[in-house]
């Protein structure tokens, strides 16, 4: 399949439907050519602005791309003898100690089972290889269910916590799957795409793909994101590849420009999908999606089920198995939260007294300074808070949309690598960043939904770990922080704790917001009135109560449980 760019597909125009006409000849027209007595090898058309399968890389394009996509191969994968032995009972008891909620439509066959070992999932040797070589001992929770749906060809809807090892469980697959593809030729592939929202999240998927792919020789990744060289892009993908890791607008641009093709894609990644909604790629991702090949498997991962997912998902994957660890869209359980009420004036002094303190207490133990994110809302105040911690003697870098590519790759690296301790970041580090060890997380400005502080503070606590979030808040957090405090009410009495995602549910979020407002301004008033009572409904009378439960200036600790 070519792509055609949305612009010139009015099939009204006579013109560009005649130029299209002339430009795509069949592989019977060009088989004919090629086997004729002309000494000369004929050339296809070279206008990429039509097809992808016509573009020129140098002189004219191999023939062998345009005579033929080689048919997509879905290899007819088994587990180990000992899995495919495996009673319901015993799939069942497996995915409930491992906390997986697995789900298929009813006319659909069941899902494969949790595979707990990776050699009973029967790999190819060098993925085997590197898997060890990586010390990876055991799939995560994630990756024994996710994988075997992926590898027996399977569409899955994947949602797990943050740190879950996500990217590992399409990773694997997607490299298993390309490897039994046929070969890639010289301005062919890509055979698997993945589409992530931020450059971090892209780099750090091709990070993944490598470290799997590390024993294929001739294995080739290419990385598509803004921000960096496009010449470079253009280059490695008009020399073949087998999977391209992108973020949808830049991919697009490539795909507009001819540089690559959708022709032999059989494998593609929606990761973080709900993230790339939010920024707006709703557009670029549909345009990727229904010019598809008709065969393919389609893999979409989510760290939250909003409506907006689920909606993609049945668009978009075909009778998938959906797969849930743990609950989905709640805090991270064993992160200790501590909510601070300052005021505005107040938090860059108390932030600077904190992270000294914790400065001090290191070096008075011999010990490395905890690895920290701070979260700012803004721009500028992140470069500034970033200045204030180094004048105090403390390392650290900040992180926003506004820092050149370059720049964001170096604060990143400093802060994995350890050199430096403390990341400054607006929500751009908030999603998909994965840092081994950060232990605290600092709210220096609170988010303005409960869905993007969940993700920032589970930036720590990851893949079983503990970890400490500590949020800075004033009078005009008061709505959010009741929705905190009870979700830490209702986790340590034992409740089930998880908060709607999505755009449908940050709207009804602000209209509660402003219902509880109204509510504390109406029972203000007829305090200062000396009226007895007031009518309140039931659901914001929680958050009333919340916002007079602490005095200024005090702490809430929160669980750890």
């Amino acid at each position: 399949m070519s792509y055609v760019p949305p612009h010139l597909r009015s099939s009204s125009s006579t013109t560009v439907a005649a130029r299209i006409s002339s430009l795509a000849l069949d592989n019977n027209d060009y088989s004919k050519l090629a086997n004729s007595n002309s000494h000369t090898t004929p050339t296809p058309p070279s206008s990429s602005t039509f097809s992808n399968s016509s573009r020129r890389s140098s002189g004219a394009p191999p023939l062998s791309r345009t005579l033929s996509v080689p048919e997509s191969v879905f290899p007819q994968w088994q587990p180990s003898e000992r899995v495919s032995r495996m009673k319901p009972e015993q799939i069942e008891e497996v995915r409930l100690r491992l906390n997986l909620d697995v789900s298929v439509a009813s006319d659909s066959l069941p899902a494969p089972a949790p595979i707990e070992s990776f050699s009973d999932m029967c790999l190819h040797q060098s993925i085997m290889k590197d898997i060890a070589y990586h010390e990876y001992t055991r799939p995560t929770s994630i990756q024994a269910q996710a994988m075997p749906i992926a590898l027996s060809g399977r569409d899955l809807l994947g949602c797990a916590e943050t740190g879950s090892g996500k990217t590992a469980a399409f990773t694997i697959p997607m490299i298993e799957h390309c490897l039994a593809q046929p070969p890639i030729r010289r301005g062919d592939g890509p055979l698997a795409l993945v589409l992530a929202p931020t450059r971090e999240l892209a780099q750090q998927i091709e990070k993944e793909v490598k470290a799997f792919s590390r024993s294929l020789e001739s294995f080739k990744t290419a990385i598509v994101v803004g921000g960096t060289n496009i010449e470079k892009q253009r280059s490695e993908l008009r020399a073949g590849v087998d999977i391209v890791v992108a973020t949808p607008g830049r991919f697009i641009d490539h795909l507009q420009q001819g540089n690559t093709s959708l022709s032999r894609i059989s494998f593609v990644v929606l990761d973080e999908a709900d993230r790339m909604l939010d920024m707006g790629f709703e557009p670029q991702i549909r345009e990727v999606m229904r010019n598809l090949p008709e065969k393919h498997q389609t893999l979409l991962f989510s760290a939250t089920m909003p409506e907006e997912i689920e909606a993609l998902a049945k668009e978009y994957l075909a009778s998938p198995v959906q797969v849930k660890v743990g609950k989905v869209s709640s805090p991270t359980a064993n992160v200790c939260q501590n909510l601070v009420k300052v005021s505005e004036n107040e938090k860059i002094d108390r932030l600077l007294d904190m992270l000294v303190e914790e400065a001090s207490q290191a070096e008075k133990f011999s010990r490395p300074f905890p690895l920290t994110i701070v979260f700012v809302e803004r721009k500028t105040r992140c470069d500034e808070i970033a200045e204030a911690l180094v004048a105090q003697g403390l390392s650290a870098v900040s992180l926003h949309g506004g820092r050149s590519q370059n720049e964001r790759e170096a604060a990143l690296h400093d802060f994995r690598s350890g050199s430096t301790n403390i990341l400054v970041a607006t929500d751009v580090a908030s999603r998909g960043l994965d840092v081994t060890g950060v232990s605290h997380v600092i709210n220096l400005d609170l988010p303005k939904t409960m869905e993007d502080y969940v993700h920032r503070i589970g930036r720590t606590g990851r893949a079983g770990s503990t970890g400490q979030s500590t949020s800075f808040y004033t009078d005009r957090d008061m709505f959010l922080v009741a929705n905190i405090r009870k979700g830490i009410a209702d986790a340590e009495s034992g409740n089930a704790v998880a908060f709607a995602t999505g755009k449908v549910a940050r709207r009804k979020e602000k209209e509660a917001a402003a219902a509880q407002k109204e509510a504390k301004i109406a029972l203000s008033k007829n305090l200062s009135s000396g009226a007895a009572s007031i009518a309140i409904e039931d659901k914001y009378r929680f958050m009333i109560a919340a916002s007079n439960m602490k005095r200024e200036g005090a702490a809430d600790s929160a669980w750890d449980d």
